[in-house]
């Protein structure tokens, strides 16, 4: 059973996976393109089990966060900031449409749990799974910072925005699901299968 999870959020998810996994065939070509390959045929299984198979189960009147308030402002602000890279500009447009879109795709779900109130745990183990990959990810960009003494940081000063815009991306992805980990580290601590989110 599906129930609690954001089909909208799923349809974003399996965008930036789409684009992302045209970029990795351009630029990469590796394993990287095989895990998104994965990922991005995992999501649409999720996607065709939510709209046929276990519909009954989608809660479609909850799920009210519309996919063009998440993507469109991606791709606005993929357009104006992008990296410059080897590759041509549609390419960096496409990988900063990624970066953008993957770090909010997580507020339909999180809307729909709002309205909801109540979370099962299936629900709940996978936003919380979630959260713990954007921690990772967002350590990743930081650990990237430290290495080279913030030297990404200083390139702001010669009109380069990208890697500080990208790392700020995944701060807020982090941000995002951070107050959802809390709640369901309480709840487990206290024994509750059902997360219930606060008002």
């Amino acid at each position: 059973m599906l129930l609690g999870l954001s089909l909208k959020s799923q349809e974003v998810t399996a965008v930036f996976l789409a684009v992302r996994l045209i970029c990795s065939i351009n630029m990469e070509g590796d394993i990287h393109t095989l895990l998104d390959f994965a990922t991005l045929v995992s999501t649409l299984w999720v996607i065709y089990m939510i709209r046929f198979t276990l519909k009954a189960s989608y809660i479609k009147t909850l799920d009210t966060c519309h996919n063009y308030y998440v993507l469109v402002p991606s791709a606005i602000l993929a357009l104006i900031i992008h990296p410059k890279m080897s590759y041509n500009y549609i390419h960096s447009v496409m990988w900063a449409f990624c970066v953008y879109s993957e770090s909010v795709s997580v507020l339909p779900q999180l809307r729909l749990m709002q309205n909801a109130q109540i979370i099962e745990p299936f629900t709940a183990h996978y936003v919380f799974a979630l959260g713990i990959a954007r921690f990772l990810a967002c350590a990743h960009w930081l650990i990237q910072v430290f290495e080279t003494r913030g030297r990404y940081l200083w390139l702001i000063g010669a009109g380069y925005f990208w890697f500080p815009v990208a790392l700020v991306a995944e701060l807020i992805q982090t941000f995002i699901l951070a107050d959802f980990c809390y709640y369901y580290v309480k709840s487990f601590m206290e024994g509750q299968l059902v997360l219930k989110m606060p008002v």
